[in-house]
């Protein structure tokens, strides 16, 4: 059954992804450059242990998606956890941003434990969040909406992180950057759970399984596996993640070190923030009118044209610079609150096909491909930098200088077309969705009378 959700539902089910971007932004953006430059520790072995968290973090999120869609309680499956793990994440993050006076190798391993440890903790609350958006209502535009405007305060967040976070810094730590960084994480964590508890107490979950559904860990990999269109967007979602922590990260050591006015950061990537917000806003107008996979490869294909075009801006053009990270953010925008959308549509279309519905699943499997993507990034970022002859906080080569542009530009575009490619095997139309619905809608009506 369809279900209208107020405003007051769709806004404090979005507020929560300002929180999270409080963390998300910061480890993007920041946490590569904050290792090298603060922490102490070499490009590559920072790269290493970013990339080997990622790996062993991307292979918990299925274990978090089955405890969740297992999990059942008179707050539901998944508005329980808003409340349980807010604190715990906190914590650890302000551990991973504390630099403790240890050799190099005590400090490597302090990384890698606290890092483990800050992500494992977003994990178990970040899943359960984007399982949520499935089950607030079971209308496909209903879905697009809520994940439209849930996308609005994540760049809003994203924007704030990486407007305020280089200021905090200063001004907590009063020039000691070590106390600056923890004490700005202990901000953003604070913060955070006050927006997760929000979204905990008013939010609904409405769609559930069938009360006689009986499946396993197992049975629900399997159904995924063969769940085509499902495939497609885990491919997709790696791609993009890719694509974009690569410029998104490289940005800082871009203007470091490249354009050689590091304050540029303050305003380029919230330029993108606030532009991708725009197009985020947009996305229940576009889904609307076109179909969402013929959607998403117009998005994608502009974003590669546009990161090629990155490559020939020269260092002194900053107007231009702004103007296509502008652009990019335009054209980003609609793609994370679509891609959720169509996650949510593939959970609809298991049950359909199956009988079984494993909504946290099918979002932790998302959520795999993620920060398998992310991961891959990274590791580009640290194998191009040590080949390239990175040397943190001195002036770079040409070669090391050339390779920072690449990750802005060509390679983030070559990602970006296959991620077109990709999006050719996604075969839920608007049709084929309508179908789905009135079906699983008939079924459930069926199995009330019974």
């Amino acid at each position: 059954m369809k279900t209208s959700l107020t405003w007051r539902e769709k806004i404090s089910y979005g507020i929560a992804d300002m929180g999270f971007n409080f963390y998300w932004t910061n480890i993007a953006t920041f946490l590569l450059i904050f290792y090298t430059d603060v922490f102490g520790i070499s490009a590559a072995a920072a790269a290493s242990m970013v990339f080997a968290i990622k790996i062993v973090n991307a292979f918990t999120d299925p274990l978090i998606g089955a405890l969740a869609d297992r999990t059942n309680t008179r707050f539901g499956k998944f508005r329980p956890y808003l409340i349980w793990v807010p604190l715990p994440l906190a914590g650890a993050a302000f551990l991973t941003y504390t630099t403790p006076d240890l050799s190099e190798g005590g400090k490597i391993a302090w990384a890698y434990g606290t890092y483990l440890l800050m992500m494992v903790c977003y994990t178990c609350i970040n899943i359960p969040y984007n399982a949520l958006s499935g089950v607030l209502s079971a209308d496909p535009q209903e879905r697009s909406t809520v994940n439209g405007l849930r996308f609005i305060f994540a760049f809003a967040g994203g924007t704030l992180v990486t407007a305020a976070t280089p200021a905090l810094v200063r001004w907590l730590g009063h020039g000691d950057d070590k106390l600056g960084w923890q004490l700005t994480m202990l901000a953003w964590g604070t913060l955070a759970s006050a927006l997760f508890v929000t979204t905990f107490v008013n939010t609904r979950e409405r769609v559930a399984p069938v009360p006689s559904q009986r499946s396993n860990v197992w049975q629900d990999i399997r159904d995924l596996s063969r769940n085509r269109p499902w495939v497609a967007l885990f491919f997709l979602a790696l791609i993009i993640m890719i694509t974009i922590t690569l410029r998104t990260t490289s940005a800082a050591y871009y203007f470091k070190y490249v354009v050689g006015r590091p304050e540029l950061m303050q305003g380029f990537v919230p330029a993108y923030m606030m532009s991708a917000a725009a197009g985020a806003a947009l996305t229940p107008v576009l889904t609307r009118f076109i179909d969402k996979r013929k959607l998403m490869m117009i998005l994608m294909s502009t974003t590669a044209l546009l990161s090629l075009a990155f490559f020939f801006v020269g260092k002194e053009q900053v107007a231009l610079m702004f103007a296509l990270q502008i652009a990019t953010g335009l054209v980003l925008g609609p793609k994370s609150p679509l891609a959720f959308s169509m996650y949510a549509d593939t959970a609809d279309y298991n049950e359909w096909r199956t009988g079984r519905r494993a909504t946290a699943m099918t979002f932790a499997a998302a959520t795999f491909s993620q920060k398998l993507g992310t991961a891959v990034a990274v590791a580009v970022i640290g194998w191009l930098f040590t080949r390239l002859g990175y040397v943190a906080n001195v002036a770079q080569s040409a070669g090391s200088q050339a390779g920072i542009v690449w990750l802005m530009s060509l390679i983030p575009a070559a990602f970006a077309l296959c991620a077109v490619t990709v999006m050719y095997f996604y075969n839920l139309d608007n049709a084929m969705l309508a179908r789905i619905q009135a079906d699983l809608a008939a079924r459930k009506t069926h199995l009330e009378t019974d």
